[in-house]
């Protein structure tokens, strides 16, 4: 998981679960809406920017130098440890049986599959696979039945000699044959499947799968034997380089270029490797993003991928440097490609104990928040789309979609108001905080002592020193964009973190423009964690619900209070530099709770340790991270939402479900939908669970995240991606004089 974006990602992503209604009846999910639609999954919100081009407008040859965050530790997609340059890697030399359309579905590969169809459904399921006849590997033997064989036994989770990360749908295999003749697999399930199509992309070789040796350690450093356009030529560590080559053996159509070197370099260096010519690829960050639209007007082609260019700051008078205007001058041979990523960030909320174990808690949060604002606050100054997200489980366009966030809601701040007062949280009560007292929330003991160095009295005054940090917070300029405005760090003070709310000003400063903006890429591996605690717990029903009225538009709303504590939720977002728009969002999400009476302390911690040592050890309360988008939600969701569950050692074993927040019921719902055969009401089954994760509360889908690409002008069929899986093949350099179209297709 990257916070800015996404979560543990070691293949395709995953999602999670929720906590436990409230007594019955208290909790009404309403039915889904739209459920008449003949397609509630709408269209993508934003398309492929790739410079397309047909191939004969592609020169034969050249190396594309394409930035990537890390050279990969394994090869193996299926390790623990895999990265994105892992899945990269794998998709431009391994077979793949399905990849995903421009849409986010999956389609059949034909370079590898003529056909793959469920053709007996009774006593048991069987999937018939007819291979491409020509489909061979490297070494000149044909794909087989005996690669997909070993494939199964390495991740059935039968053999605990394999070291894997995941086995979801190779565990329901009963066995793998083959069929009438040697271009024919079938694959009998013993149990029902309904994501069968996620399987065996990535194929390894037997060579690779076939033992628990050569499964752990033979392809974490090379591959000797691949199957697609490119191979792998080498992976030199020394300088940070994975050299693909074309494949002699390759039945496709042949690659454009000879070579494909993936390099790693930190996001906050592209901007400068691209100027010297070092780079002719990147993803890369807003700020970045603007200095080479500024340089460089975009085609019209890529104006018209999102509809609206990249807004550019307002730089006015200020003097550039001399090396300023080299950069400038050669970012003119580059433009900015965007889209949107098969990605969405979200705001979680850590339900294992504190405040927001209580699911009223947990819903006034959700009806505090403007999502719409908040995605406009990180896409409006990229020119994207600024739709929120509406469903955990999909994206727009994908087959399971569909907005079911009216299962808790709009913004509603007198309705948040409401379910706070029911949870037994007074307006204005006494606060008995002692020095060193735990304060609401989890980690409150350290959370406690710092934010009792400025914190409110009873009267709603702030301290001198919350005040300078404020201010100080508020007259913030980011360099690059020349917009001012808070970035929620610790900019307010010596002890590392800034509360919001400690102004007394119920506006919030609506003027800040949140144009700092810039993007992370950390991703950790997918781990199984276990947590100590019981998840779903409640505040005892029954507390006295106040008498009290919203407070009106523009005043001051004082803190809330239960038991002599204040309502005070720990925020935790990551310190980088590259973190700077979660920050933002999480001030403004703050400005937001405090409109209802919530406080929020902002923590900053160091990159490395935000996800493992805070979100998967559940040392927050409210944190964003993001996830992938998956076309296979069923399967890989599942995890991220299951019911923590108490281990054999006392523990609790949360799988991804970093919020802690599980039901009974929507583990019913994603044990029903993958065992479904029926596609249509497999679909409705994970709409129907994601409205039941919307009503619980544990996590707030936000905003699909930006996907800002640089690429050298006369880069064609690469670029901001989307949803579509990149066609390798079909990359390259325009032929002097020839322009990419936005119709044109590879042929």
């Amino acid at each position: 998981m990257s916070y800015d974006g996404v979560g543990p990602r070691p293949g395709r992503g995953a999602v999670m679960r929720s906590v436990a209604f409230l007594a019955a009846g208290v909790l009404a999910v309403p039915v889904l809406a739209g459920c008449s639609d003949p397609d509630p999954a709408g269209k993508p919100l934003a398309g492929q920017d790739i410079a397309p081009a047909g191939r004969a407008m592609l020169a034969d040859g050249g190396t594309l130098r394409w930035a990537v965050d890390a050279v990969p530790e394994t090869l193996n997609t299926f390790q623990s440890d895999a990265d994105a340059t892992t899945t990269r890697i794998a998709q431009a030399t391994l077979p793949s049986m399905f990849r995903l359309d421009e849409s986010g579905r999956p389609e059949r590969n034909p370079n590898y599959l003529e056909s793959a169809k469920i053709v007996e459904t009774e006593p048991k399921q069987v999937v018939l696979y007819k291979l491409n006849q020509q489909a061979v590997w490297s070494d000149g033997r044909e794909i087989g039945a005996a690669d997909f064989a070993a494939q199964w036994r390495a991740l059935s989770g039968k053999d605990s000699a394999y070291w894997t990360a995941r086995n979801a749908g190779y565990d329901r295999i009963e066995k793998i044959e083959r069929g009438a003749n040697d271009l024919e697999v079938r694959v009998t399930f013993e149990r029902p499947y309904a994501d069968w199509r996620s399987l065996f992309s990535p194929l390894y070789p037997k060579e690779v799968m076939g033992t628990p040796d050569s499964f752990n350690d033979g392809a974490r450093r090379k591959l000797k034997v691949s199957a697609g356009p490119f191979a792998v030529k080498k992976i030199d560590r020394k300088d940070d380089e994975v050299r693909l080559t074309r494949n002699p053996r390759w039945w496709g159509k042949p690659a454009k270029l000879n070579e494909i070197v993936l390099r790693a370099v930190p996001r906050d260096e592209r901007a400068a490797q691209l100027a010297a010519g070092q780079l002719d690829l990147a993803e890369i960050d807003p700020a970045a993003a603007r200095r080479i639209a500024l340089a460089s007007p975009p085609r019209s082609a890529t104006a018209s991928a999102t509809g609206t260019a990249l807004m550019g700051p307002n730089r006015g008078s200020r003097t550039t440097t001399t090396k300023e205007r080299r950069q400038q001058a050669a970012f003119r041979g580059f433009e900015v490609r965007k889209s949107l990523e098969p990605a969405y960030t979200q705001l979680a909320l850590n339900g294992a104990d504190g405040p927001l174990a209580d699911e009223r808690v947990r819903r006034a949060v959700a009806r505090a928040l403007d999502r719409q604002e908040l995605a406009k606050l990180v896409l409006a100054p990229l020119g994207l789309p600024t739709e929120p997200v509406g469903s955990h489980l999909a994206l727009s366009g994908q087959a399971a979609y569909a907005d079911n966030s009216g299962a808790i809601g709009g913004q509603d701040t007198a309705e948040a108001q409401a379910l706070l007062a029911d949870a037994g949280w007074v307006r204005g009560g006494p606060i008995k905080e002692k020095k060193g007292e735990k304060a609401a929330g989890a980690e409150g003991e350290k959370a406690g002592k710092k934010a009792g160095k400025s914190e409110k009295d009873e009267n709603g005054e702030k301290s001198e020193k919350s005040e300078k940090a404020h201010k100080k917070s508020e007259s913030k300029v980011d360099s690059d964009t020349g917009a001012s405005g808070s970035s929620g760090s610790s900019e307010g003070g010596d002890d590392g973190t800034y509360i919001v709310g400690e102004d007394n000003k119920a506006d919030g400063g609506q003027g800040r423009d949140g144009e700092h903006l810039a993007q992370d890429g950390k991703q950790y591996g997918n781990k199984q964690v276990q947590q100590g605690g019981a998840a779903g717990a409640y505040a005892p029903r029954g507390t006295a619900a106040p008498q009290g009225t919203a407070a009106p538009a523009g005043a001051a709303v004082l803190p809330l209070a239960k038991n002599g504590k204040p309502l005070t939720l720990r925020f935790v977002v990551p310190s980088g530099e590259g973190s700077q728009t979660l920050r933002t969002v999480a001030d403004r999400i703050g400005l937001m709770l405090e409109r209802v009476g919530i406080r929020t302390e902002i923590a900053k911690v160091e990159d490395e340790s935000y996800f493992k040592d805070h979100i998967a050890s559940g040392q927050y309360d409210l944190a964003l991270y993001s996830w992938p988008a998956s076309a296979y939600p069923a399967t890989d969701a599942r995890p991220i939402y299951a019911k923590p569950v108490p281990a054999a050692d006392g523990s609790l074993n949360v799988e991804q479900n970093y919020t802690r927040v599980g039901t009974d019921q929507v583990d019913q719902l994603f044990d029903q939908a993958i065992a479904t055969l029926d596609e249509s009401e497999s679909r409705s089954l994970i709409r129907k669970a994601d409205s039941r994760i919307w009503a619980a509360a544990g996590s707030i889908p936000l905003y699909q995240r930006p996907q800002l690409a640089a690429a050298r002008k006369n880069v064609a069929n690469a670029g901001a991606f989307g949803f579509r899986t990149p066609v390798y093949e079909d990359m390259g350099f325009l032929k002097k004089g020839a322009k990419p179209s936005p119709s044109a297709s590879p042929n």
